[in-house]
């Protein structure tokens, strides 16, 4: 029997990465350990502070990194209606659009002179310093690049446009490849690596399933827990906001359903591919070209079966998970709106 490797696949989603963080907890109380790890966004930074920590310590460090990012927002006060849970949403977004996110990103503020004088500092609404300095607080890149678990981050070329994969098999990762991958613009600024510029890599792919399941040389089943953060489901907007984030939950849902019917597909023509070289002559068998377009079905059993149990947990209602006042927010409330209330 050939061995399975665990891996997890963690998509962009802002304040919603914190259901990562509960559904990791979910699989750690389980034993289930990730051999890899792939991530884009704030998909990314949850996947980096799990690789870099020691497996006693992952659940506490993920659970620091929400706390820090979260406001000291308390309105225990209010009751729990659609009302003030609207309001409480809308405060947390105002708050953090204003002032920042504590660990996470700060308001550029410059007089019109350094304006004019730098005009690059207008590039981007926030800076991403205080991100970096809490990734090396809470992860140990020496342990990253051990590659004791494989870590593959998600981002996008600013120049070339083009999708771009910062994996641990073949890079030395830094906290700046990891804020590289969740750089979402205009918000937050384009991350210099090596003399090349990135952006999140959701401007591409939400998803890195498709880096995953195309990853060549892999010679084991493939265990895949993919947490799905946009509904496709979900309810008639009633504002400019909801509109947006409902636009939002079905352009990326659909992204990832397309993502993994499309190597279902693609995995229902590879077995029938090797099914059929299997009853060649065997001269023609060896063809390179046949063999070439078989041998990932021969390599692993990512077969229809496999591609369709792909796990999609729920999202688990840790008690320090988000709760209905940033799941019911607008686009912008998914990007800012971390509060110690809803992660507590």
């Amino acid at each position: 029997m050939r061995p399975t490797q665990n891996i997890l696949v963690f998509q962009g989603g802002g304040a919603l990465g914190a259901y990562q963080a509960g559904t990791y907890e979910a699989l750690h109380k389980h034993g289930i350990k990730p051999d890899w790890l792939a991530g884009i966004s704030i998909g990314a930074i949850n996947s980096a502070i799990i690789a870099g920590s020691p497996h006693d310590r992952r659940v506490e460090n993920l659970r620091e990194f929400w706390h820090t990012v979260s406001a000291g927002l308390d309105f225990d006060f209010l009751p729990e209606d659609d009302f003030n849970r609207r309001m409480f949403k809308d405060w947390a977004v105002l708050a953090g659009s204003i002032t920042g996110v504590p660990g996470f990103f700060s308001p550029r503020l410059f007089t019109p002179l350094q304006i004019l004088l730098n005009p690059d500092l207008t590039i981007s609404h926030y800076d991403t310093d205080p991100l970096i300095k809490t990734l090396d607080r809470l992860v140990d890149f020496e342990r990253v690049n051990r590659g004791d678990v494989r870590l593959s981050l998600g981002a996008v070329n600013v120049k070339t446009g083009n999708f771009a994969y910062f994996d641990n098999r073949d890079t030395v990762l830094t906290a700046r490849h990891v804020a590289a991958s969740g750089a979402l613009p205009p918000g937050f600024p384009p991350v210099e690596i090596e003399g090349e510029y990135y952006w999140d890599g959701g401007l591409v792919s939400n998803t890195p399933l498709h880096y995953v399941l195309a990853a060549d040389g892999c010679n084991s089943d493939l265990c895949i827990f993919q947490v799905d953060l946009f509904s496709a489901r979900g309810t008639i907007p009633r504002d400019l906001l909801e509109v947006d984030a409902r636009s939002k939950e079905i352009r990326y849902s659909s992204r990832t359903r397309m993502n993994t019917d499309e190597f279902a597909r693609r995995q229902i023509l590879r077995r029938a591919a090797r099914r059929l070289l299997e009853k060649l002559a065997p001269d023609l068998r060896r063809m390179m070209r046949m063999r070439r377009c078989c041998a990932p079905s021969a390599s692993n059993t990512m077969s229809p079966s496999s591609i369709s149990s792909i796990a999609q947990p729920p999202m688990i209602p840790m008690p320090w998970m988000p709760n209905s006042p940033v799941r019911s927010g607008g686009s912008l409330s998914r990007e800012v709106a971390h509060t110690k209330e809803t992660v507590r």
